[in-house]
Parts: structure tokens; sequence; C-alpha cells
């Protein structure tokens, strides 16, 4: 698994995933620079308002062991998230691991902008029945443009990273590499355009790529 970068820390893996069973499990968290870094973490409720937008809350369900890390350079440690007590529902848990660095630990010389390195990282706790399910439909926004609205109906979530739009006969008509999480029963629009001039209407497929490599199909009509 590829780390994420964040100015100069690393942290494996980008995304955690516990059972309800799990107590613990390890980060792996690694100073790329030359300084030492010391870092800290919070830990959020993860829920997203009607438009997608992320709504965080602090939470004490999880804690981060040791809560501080210091780090020299070049140095990694594994690190725990852990549980303050295990068991869930038949839904998926969804929480964000805010790490950062703690900037008046760093040693400085002479006067100068302290800028904090942070990452996120979001945090599933996943009941083996919980499941997505997504369902998405397209709307003419322009000539080139569609917007492709997408829910999640399930009790997990699920995550499209990009969409293609094909006519009936397979000629790709447009396509887009980004897309976003949908956390359960949260709707999202994502705007596709063509580069190459209009998109025609009739029938079309809609294939949306999700985070874990596949790929959800719909068939869609495309209006005048």
């Amino acid at each position: 698994m590829e780390p994420a970068l964040a100015g100069q820390f690393s942290v494996t893996p980008v995304r955690i995933y516990m059972a309800p069973r799990d107590r613990a499990t390890a980060i792996t968290i690694t100073n790329e620079g030359d300084t030492e870094l010391v870092m800290q973490a919070d830990l959020y409720q993860w829920r997203q308002k009607a438009g997608g937008e992320d709504d965080l809350t602090l939470s004490e369900d999880l804690f981060l062991s040791p809560p501080i890390i210091k780090l020299g350079p070049r140095e990694r440690q594994v690190v725990r998230l852990a549980r303050v007590k295990t068991g869930a529902g038949a839904d998926q848990l969804t929480y964000r691991m805010m790490l950062r660095e703690i900037v008046e630990a760093r040693p400085t010389e002479k006067a100068e902008l302290q800028v904090a390195l942070a990452f996120s990282l979001p945090v599933f706790i996943t009941p083996p029945t919980a499941k997505s399910k997504l369902g998405c439909v397209t709307e003419r926004a322009a000539t080139d443009q569609v917007k492709i609205t997408c829910q999640n109906t399930g009790n997990a979530y699920v995550h499209p990273r990009g969409f293609v739009l094909s006519s009936a006969s397979g000629e790709e008509l447009a396509s887009r590499d980004s897309g976003g999480y949908l956390l359960p029963g949260i709707k999202r629009d994502f705007d596709i355009k063509r580069a190459g001039g209009a998109i025609p209407a009739g029938p079309a497929k809609l294939v949306a790529t999700l985070d874990d490599g596949t790929k959800s199909t719909f068939d869609v009509m495309l209006a005048k």
C-alpha cells in the first residue's frame, strides 16, 4: 500500500479499517524530513451534511497510543489506534483521525513562519453485514456537460473515484477522474464535461470506478 505524504511525514495505511471485535490497529508514522517532529492526534466522529460536506465532532470513542509521537529525522514509529469499547450495531461507524504537528515543539534559531503539518485519515469500523449501495442518475446541465447525482442507500460508505460516460455503442463521451466519499444516506452531485464538443442525447452508460477497484454501471438517458 502506498503511504500518504503530508509535508514531511507519511502515514500507512491511508485508510483504517477495523471490525467491531477489534480493540486496536497498528499505524506507521514516518518522519520524511531532516528535523525532529512532534505529533498528536485528535479523533472525530465523521458525518456528512446533506450535500456531502464533512461534519466532524470530537469523539472519545478512539484514542492514539502513545498520544504524543516524537520522531527524529528519518525515523518511523508504529502506534496503536485503540477503541474504548468494542462492538457495534448493524451500521458502519465512521471517524476521522486528524494527525498534526505540534509546531511549538519545533526548534527554531530565528523568527520564522511556523506552518503545522497535518493529515486526515478516515477510520471505518464495519460489521460483516454492512454494505454500501450506490445509485447514480444523470441530468443535462449544458450541451457539453452532464450533472451526475449519486446516492448511497446502504449502511456503509462508498467512494466513487472517477466516472466514464459512454454512448450505447460504447463510444466514450466524457470522463472525470475525481469523485468523493458518500457516507450512508448521503446524496452528492458531480459534473462531467466533454472537452471536444456537445454530448449527444439518447441512451448511454455511466460507469463509476470505486476505491476498491470495482465498477458500478448505470443505464442512463441523456436529454436534448
